[in-house]
């Protein structure tokens, strides 16, 4: 290309690099850019005639010193940044500095970090080298702004770093940063700044308004430079696309029923956690929600189901119970109230939620009837469940429409059979809140701490027999037993990479193969975030499997032949206790073997929505099985039919990106409105260095803490550790057999760690809020959980 020169305003596309158009909109957008010009097709010899003209014209209209810019073809695109890859001289005030500073731009194209940078897919020596010139900025005071957070890739952040002085501070590393997240709002949410403030709120505030003018001319969100100078003018000096962000995290949200409605993430939680596919909330979820509007369709809190979403929520990712939809069950019946509504489902009472209207006595009544019948009419339901489920056919052919056909009816199974598991976790709720309430009411006439009622009601809620998930790690522990019966299967078998142990053992002809091929066919379809569409469950899952196994065969050589002994229960005088902690008890072990069966029809079902993967995969409708799980299930009969798809899947792929990032992100227990993630949590301790929870199995014990905010995270656990966790799930449970106490977050006494740490006599608080933020792995701490106090020492 000839060498020549180029102004700001006659730059229109590309052709001179992303840097100089960014530049040349942001002047015509009328932001402030300091004057300058584009050298197109710089070389690596002297100067040509127009390039020294133009900057012996900047430089007797006073506009040196200059920047010399990178600006080459493919810089500051929208595929790639390649920040900081090529030269950039600051402060050039001579012609033979200039030349230099032209020549060291040019010569940077073909150093080792831009070739590294392309890659092997790239030509380093294709790209053409233009060159920005522009007057330097006295700057008081300079940074960046992003419109979205390149970090948790939320597009409803700005943020902002600034230093003193001129950016380059920043980019190297030279200078500590103040950093500012602002909301959509304005609020500066994230603050971290030194003594003395870089920024100005009314300099926060211009730099915010101009780099959003700027995002929404591009249309996108947007990486942008910028400077102050001493007389406190806002200059302009770069724009580009941010090129790091994965999908919009919020493009699958379900609109919010009214901006006052109470949403949670407790209980739902607990069975969905983290972040979900799409096609998962369009399966669980919607299964879900029918559960619980046909729960109050039966207590006439509500005159019909209603196909769009009323009781879940789904925004970013993360499913939500709209409690305030809720409370017009408890309004509507017996006994109940929006005290221990909101206590049942969050672990406390909820001040931000309002209580509908009460009704009329006699209507209360009937519908307490009817909700009660209802739950403990259960069981002709629940013994029906394992041959209906058995009887939905896992497709196995290969014409899609026929394949979505039978998805679809197995979709409407799904619905019932977390409709029949609301109903028996129902009939568990019954027991154990009356239980509890009468415990706690006794404790307070005898002048005790109410916290003492639900110590006593979560000792008489342990001792259930048959329990579906205590079971299930019995048998898994009982193979772990046959392994570590064989020393040489043991060390072979710890010695191995989880997967690779698990696979051999599960072919092997040893005794120990035998028995985890039968734990596999009874409880291969249970596992870790089980109701999720995409994840494997414990069947195809050797990895997961497999270093739960290892944890607690090391745990159990180490143990001496010391088992785990179930705790016995001490039959209380009252016949009347004695009643309601028999149906506590029965309740629970209803609930769990419910919850396995819908479990089951899940499983069902992911195995079936993967077929659909591989076969749409092998007739190029997609190009992989696993997107199929990124489509909502209104989108999939356009994906098996015969018209173009390519925005559909491109957005699917998107899609894709996003959940890595959906997973990080972390909500309040409570959200009034649309859930917004938490930015920041406070550290340290809380008072006293006492964290207060509820009491969920009783019996004190000192130990050392694990935190894991995953079950990745938790086959770090060792033998008699404190296991600290957000929530958990069925997937955790094995871990029980290993570890000392539970603490977690959300959750209450019939939640799932709850039940199988009482069947195991250990120690366990719920319901903390902050004990995965307040402590950390290696802390002692003591879990007494007769109070529901976490101390540490």
């Amino acid at each position: 290309m000839h060498t020549t020169t180029v102004e700001f305003a006659d730059v229109v596309d590309d052709r001179f690099g992303g840097k100089a158009l960014g530049l040349a909109e942001l002047t015509r957008l009328g932001l402030p850019v300091p004057p300058g010009f584009v050298i197109a097709g710089a070389a690596s010899g002297p100067l040509v005639d127009d390039v020294a003209d133009r900057f012996a014209r900047m430089q007797a209209a006073g506009e040196s010193p200059v920047a010399v810019r990178s600006s080459a073809t493919g810089e500051d695109g929208a595929e790639q940044s390649f920040a900081g890859q090529y030269d950039t001289v600051l402060g050039v005030q001579s012609l033979e500095d200039f030349a230099d500073a032209v020549r060291r731009c040019v010569a940077s194209v073909g150093s080792e970090r831009a070739t590294s940078y392309v890659g092997d897919g790239g030509d380093a020596a294709a790209v053409t080298m233009h060159v920005v010139v522009q007057r330097m900025v006295d700057a008081r005071a300079a940074g960046v702004v992003f419109t979205a957070d390149p970090t948790s890739g939320r597009r409803d952040l700005v943020v902002i770093d600034a230093v003193r002085g001129l950016g380059e501070a920043l980019v190297d590393g030279s200078a500590s940063s103040d950093h500012l997240v602002v909301t959509a709002d304005g609020a500066q949410a994230v603050r971290e700044v030194g003594d003395v403030p870089v920024l100005s709120d009314d300099e926060v505030t211009r730099i915010r308004a101009g780099a959003m003018h700027a995002a929404e001319h591009w249309g996108r969100p947007m990486d942008l430079e910028w400077a102050i100078d001493g007389a406190g003018r806002l200059w302009w000096l770069q724009a580009r696309p941010i090129t790091t962000l994965p999908g919009d995290l919020n493009e699958m949200d379900v609109p919010i029923a009214a901006s006052d409605h109470v949403y949670t993430r407790c209980n739902i939680g607990e069975m969905m956690p983290g972040a979900f596919c799409p096609l998962t909330a369009s399966v669980s979820g919607h299964a879900i929600d029918y559960a619980m509007q046909m729960t109050q369709v039966v207590a006439r809190a509500q005159e019909r189901y209603d196909p769009t979403w009323r009781q879940v929520g789904y925004f970013y990712g993360h499913m939500f119970l709209d409690m305030t939809e809720g409370t017009a069950l408890s309004s509507g019946i017996l006994g109940n109230s929006l005290e221990q509504f909101s206590t049942s489902i969050c672990g406390r009472v909820v001040d931000e939620l309002e209580a509908k209207p009460p009704k009329p006595f006699v209507q209360k009544f009937v519908n307490t009837i009817r909700l009660t019948s209802h739950a403990l009419s259960a069981g002709p339901a629940i013994r029906r469940l394992g041959d209906r489920i058995t009887a939905f056919p896992i497709p196995t052919e290969r014409d899609a429409r026929s394949v979505l056909r039978q998805l679809e009816s197995g979709v409407e199974l799904y619905c019932h059979v977390t409709l029949v598991h609301v109903r028996s976790s129902s009939r568990a709720a019954v027991g154990a809140n009356v239980l509890e309430s009468s415990l706690m009411r006794s404790a307070v006439k005898e002048g005790r701490d109410e916290s003492e009622g639900q110590a006593e009601a979560a000792r008489l809620m342990a001792g259930a027999t048959d329990v579906e998930s205590a079971v299930m790690v019995d048998e898994l522990h009982g193979v772990v037993r046959e392994i570590a019966s064989d020393d040489t299967t043991a060390d072979r078998f710890l010695a191995s990479a989880p997967a690779d142990a698990l696979t051999a053992l599960r072919t092997s002809k040893e005794s120990a193969g035998d028995a985890l091929r039968r734990f596999l066919a009874r409880h291969g379809h249970r596992g870790y975030r089980e109701l999720c569409m995409r994840d494997p469950a414990w069947a195809e899952d050797a990895e997961g499997l497999g270093s739960m196994m290892q944890v607690m065969l090391t745990a159990h050589r180490e143990s001496v032949g010391v088992e785990q002994v179930r705790r016995t229960v001490d039959v209380p005088e009252s016949r009347m206790v004695r009643l309601l902690a028999r149906l506590a008890r029965g309740g629970a072990r209803g609930r769990e073997e419910t919850k396995s069966k819908m479990a089951l029809m899940a499983h069902r079902l992911k195995l079936g929505y993967r077929h659909l993967g591989e076969v749409l995969a092998d007739a190029g409708r997609l190009p992989d099985a696993d997107l199929v799980f990124f489509f909502d299930r209104s989108e999939l009969p356009l994906v098996v039919g015969d018209g173009d798809i390519r925005d559909l899947v491109a957005r699917a792929c998107k899609r894709r990106e996003a959940l890595a990032f959906q997973q990080s992100l972390e909500f309040d227990d409570v959200s009034v409105g649309r859930p917004e993630p938490i930015l920041t949590r406070p550290r340290g301790d809380v008072a006293d260095g006492r964290i207060v929870g509820r009491p969920a199995s009783r019996g004190t014990v000192e130990g050392t803490v694990r935190v894991a905010k995953s079950i990745h995270e938790a086959r770090a656990v060792q033998r008699g550790e404190i296991l600290v966790a957000p929530v958990t799930d069925v997937g955790w449970t094995p871990y029980f057999t290993v570890i000392a106490a539970l603490v977690t977050d959300i959750g209450s006494s019939v939640s799932h760690g709850a039940v199988v740490a009482r069947e195991y006599g250990l120690p366990c608080v719920v319901n903390t809020l902050v004990a995965t933020q307040v402590l950390n792995t290696g802390d002692r701490v003591r879990v007494d959980g007769d109070t529901g106090l976490v101390t540490r020492l």
